[in-house]
């Protein structure tokens, strides 16, 4: 059985959910819950309903398409990602993994398999931490990573609360039923793009996934002593924009200082108050990322930085408080959804390497849930959460193809 993929079907539908969006094309902005977002969740659940697959969704959004299988009581394969894209992103961040899974269903169909074990194809709700400052919402609470108590007091830069907007959005019920029971995957598996360089510069097809990155999130405030920017003479300065440049520097030196390539610190977010030319800042407000695939090697970066704010704050005369956003442990891919994968590549005389997801998705709290996997596949010049974000219609393809024969393989 060689399952036909169609990529011409897949690009169509990616370039008719691209054209869903509050920025103007190339760009795509789609932020869960509001109408584009819906637009988009109807667009999805139309293409499956078409393909046959009975399509459901929880009190969060999280939008799941069977293939039931001939086994109802086995528990189910799973495939999707999401379709939620930052402000001034691009067409390919996610919605690869969504709508390539429904394809590779579609393939398995045209070829007259049945598979023994149903096939979820799933659309997570907010993959992107834009509305709510917290990624993987949706994965995080099916999976039981996030408590449902904590997810009800989110609330976006308008104040509502996550309660508020997702039942204006329609979708009901109890947070505490989007927690699925244990067994009820036997297997994950996403295809994504890579969001990096290295299979392009290599020339590969594929990348097996072995490993995803865990992402520790911190925001900390800084608060001096404000003044004019003529009068306060240098020596009595209690800066809160200096304290946060040294703390932001920290953050370089630690992640640079464990001597590993695997581990990456960001300063994303600097907010000045007040925000004049002329006035000493008196509050700021920085977002800091530290990632890493070993848990153990990502902490010592952040007890580096906490260590670094404690000395800002006694040299400069600061008040500085740390608050942690989140601080998720690493996944490592099962290894029999990495041989599968490996064995679809060679089968279809695909090149492929092994690597490790540096970015961070739903298959992160997934690998909670069931023995998890990924597919990337090469995007144009690494760029992503761009507007000329790109992948060919061809590399889509080939990851579709990989795709419907893992799915094949773990469905029996």
């Amino acid at each position: 059985m060689s399952p036909a993929v169609d990529p011409q079907r897949v690009w169509r539908e990616l370039d008719t959910l691209g054209g869903m969006s509050d920025a103007e094309a190339p760009a795509v902005t789609r932020v869960v819950f509001t109408e584009t977002d819906l637009r988009a969740r109807r667009f999805f659940k139309q293409c499956c309903e078409a393909a046959g697959l009975a399509v459901r969704e929880d009190a969060v959004g999280n939008t799941f398409a069977r293939w039931a299988g001939t086994s109802s009581d086995l528990p189910a394969v799973a495939t999707g990602s999401h379709c939620d894209a930052i402000p001034n992103a691009g067409r390919f961040d996610g919605t690869v993994g969504v709508f390539g899974g429904l394809e590779a269903v579609r393939a398995l169909q045209h070829v007259g398999y049945r598979p023994r074990r149903s096939i979820d194809v799933v659309m997570f709700t907010s993959e992107e931490p834009t509305r709510f400052g917290l990624g993987c919402l949706g994965s995080r609470l099916l999976s039981g990573a996030l408590a449902p108590e904590a997810a009800e007091q989110l609330r976006d830069a308008e104040r509502r609360t996550l309660e508020d907007v997702r039942r204006g959005a329609g979708f009901e019920g109890r947070l505490a039923g989007v927690a699925v029971p244990p067994a009820t995957y036997a297997s994950f598996i996403e295809l994504h793009i890579e969001q990096g360089p290295l299979l392009e510069r290599a020339g590969d097809h594929i990348g097996i996934v072995t490993a995803i990155a865990a992402p520790a999130s911190l925001r900390v405030f800084i608060e001096g002593q404000g003044g004019h920017a003529g009068a306060v003479l240098m020596p009595d300065r209690h800066d809160a924009f200096l304290g946060a440049a040294e703390i932001a520097l920290a953050v370089e030196h630690a992640a640079r200082g464990t001597a590993s390539p695997h581990t990456v610190g960001t300063v994303g977010v600097c907010d000045v108050f007040p925000g004049a030319i002329n006035s000493i800042p008196s509050r700021v407000r920085i977002e800091i990322d530290v990632r890493d695939i070993d848990q153990n090697r990502r902490d010592s970066v952040l007890q580096a930085i906490a260590a670094a704010c404690e000395d800002v704050a006694a040299r400069r005369k600061l008040t500085i408080r740390t608050d942690r956003i989140n601080a998720d442990a690493p996944a490592t891919c099962a290894p029999e959804i990495v041989d599968a994968v490996s064995a679809a590549c060679a089968r279809r005389g695909l090149k492929s390497q092994r690597m490790i997801s540096r970015a961070y998705h739903d298959s992160l709290f997934m690998a909670r849930v069931a023995p998890t996997g990924m597919i990337f596949i090469p995007c144009r010049g690494g760029v992503s959460h761009r507007p000329d974000e790109y992948a060919s219609p061809e590399a889509i393809g080939r990851g579709v193809e990989v795709l419907a024969d893992v799915l094949a393989t773990l469905a029996e």
